[in-house]
């Protein structure tokens, strides 16, 4: 009897599952303890990898919490890829479902916060523009002008004090957070990924720019959300962390 892929991974994330009839060792042995030992070194590793993706969770939660919160999520939601380090891309949304933290949900987004700062990690690197020419822009461009940002920049914009929960979480003597919604800017400098805390109207330009949106229209959504709104202070530290990679001018086709 022939066991196929669809039956060996069943099996391998359902504990409670026997072993696939018919599948045997190199040997033409019943697989029987081999597979379980097997299934439970699967189990095993992603745990750990979802430890050390998620380390500020893991402390939230403790230990022994984390690892049942990671054995229900490696089974609801088994990798896609080998590659360990793109594991828990929805971790946020399962947590954010799962009943028995609704006393804690600021989870998710701590867990995007997370997720971001290492896809930042993991980003395809890109060369970015000279300062001098973005001042070198005419005015009379400026206004359909469109940014192009590196890829490893993203943003989040959470009802929570996501930044603080996250430094609280993985910083020892950090203050408490307070319980004030926060927008965070994750921009990578070199290869470090970092987190910034940025204003409601930077918020909204950055995600206008990253819509595809125009300088002007961008900038309208931005002053609209915060009247006091810095572009040139935005701008600067976008500049001086190599995230804007290139400038489009002229009308788009």
């Amino acid at each position: 009897m022939t066991v196929t892929q669809t039956e060996f991974r069943a099996a391998l994330f359902d504990p409670s599952s026997d072993v696939p009839e018919g599948l045997c060792d190199g040997q033409g042995r019943p697989a029987g303890r081999r597979y379980n030992v097997y299934r439970n070194n699967v189990a095993v590793s992603l745990t750990e990898a979802l430890h050390e993706s998620f380390p500020a969770i893991a402390r939230l939660l403790g230990k022994q919490n984390m690892d049942g919160v990671a054995s229900v999520y490696l089974r609801q939601s088994p990798p896609s890829s080998p590659i360990l380090a793109q594991y828990g891309e929805d971790f946020g949304d399962f947590l954010d479902a799962m009943p028995q933290l609704e006393h804690m949900p600021y989870l998710g987004d701590v867990a995007r916060l997370e997720w971001l700062l290492r896809a930042a990690y993991h980003a395809s690197d890109s060369t970015s523009i000279a300062p001098e020419a973005l001042a070198a822009l005419p005015p009379e461009a400026f206004d359909n002008a469109r940014l192009i940002l590196a890829p490893s920049l993203s943003l989040l914009q959470s009802r929570w004090p996501v930044l603080d929960i996250w430094t609280y979480a993985t910083e020892d003597g950090a203050p408490k957070p307070g319980g004030t919604a926060q927008d965070v800017l994750i921009l990578r400098r070199g290869y470090d990924p970092e987190a910034h805390l940025i204003g409601s109207g930077a918020a909204a330009f950055l995600a206008s720019v990253t819509s595809g949106a125009p300088l002007n229209r961008a900038l309208e959504h931005a002053t609209a959300k915060d009247p006091a709104f810095d572009l040139a202070a935005l701008l600067g530290l976008l500049l001086g962390t190599g995230a804007i990679q290139d400038i489009q001018t002229g009308a788009m086709t």
